[in-house]
């Protein structure tokens, strides 16, 4: 149920829940921001977060997906390899912890920030901490307290690679410490969450900027008309967006 019914479930439900949520809640589909009510926690909790997740995210990446036999193969051996993911990763673990308690202490003690949260935000920061903060606790436990460490290239990363070409093997989470295993178990219920909550924004990118018009700004002024034309007589300009003259192209309606 927990190696293999668990993770196709969650894989289902983020793939239709995102399709579901951009088909029928497209305004909805955004971060929420709170910079309007609190900007100063922000600046400090929101970049050592975003950017602690991002190595964090491609530590994972390069420990699940790429196997140890690739990376021997480029000369690198386990114990350098064990030595700089666990270096690497211990300090992105703090940085990226070290934010999520400033956006949590910021959204409880301010008031305005408080009272913009809903229920479902609530219920994702408290997954969300928990495959954080176990992560963290893993990684602390296990491959700080000696050289060796758990070498979870043998377990962990074979059986999530598994379900990938449809042949579980959930045999190889038997002996996993308990740590990684809660690590496991939240991530999956952050990722069966995810689409229902604000961390859709994620999968956001401003593709349509490349192909829109250009926005033209333009001054309040005085005088509402423009010349005519062709002729002696005013109009008021058409509302709408309107592509700016080029240079020596005259007098545009």
């Amino acid at each position: 149920m927990l190696w293999v019914v668990l993770p196709y479930v969650t894989f289902a439900v983020l793939v239709v829940g995102s399709m579901w949520r951009y088909r029928y809640d497209k305004f909805g589909w955004t971060t929420r921001s709170s910079e309007l009510y609190e900007k100063r926690l922000l600046r400090l909790g929101s970049p050592l977060f975003h950017f602690g997740l991002l190595v964090v995210i491609l530590g994972h990446i390069t420990g699940l997906v790429i196997p140890a036999s690739w990376t021997e193969a480029i000369s690198i051996p386990e114990r350098v390899y064990h030595l700089i993911a666990a270096l690497a990763g211990s300090a992105a673990s703090a940085v990226l912890v070290l934010g999520l308690l400033i956006l949590i202490y910021r959204r409880r003690v301010t008031s305005a920030v408080f009272l913009a949260t809903t229920v479902m935000d609530k219920v994702m920061y408290a997954v969300l901490a928990l495959s954080v903060l176990s992560g963290a606790w893993a990684t602390a436990t296990t491959q700080l307290v000696s050289t060796e460490g758990y070498n979870y290239r043998e377990t962990i990363s074979p059986w999530f690679r598994s379900l990938w070409y449809f042949q579980p093997q959930p045999e190889l989470m038997a002996g996993v410490p308990l740590s990684f295993q809660v690590h496991v178990i939240s991530s999956f219920l952050l990722f069966a969450l995810w689409p229902f909550t604000r961390l859709v924004h994620a999968f956001s990118a401003p593709v349509g900027y490349l192909s829109r018009p250009y926005v033209v700004y333009r001054s309040r002024d005085a005088t509402p008309t423009e010349v005519a034309p062709g002729g002696s007589g005013t109009h008021r300009p058409r509302p709408g967006w309107e592509p700016p003259a080029g240079p020596g192209t005259g007098t545009r309606s």
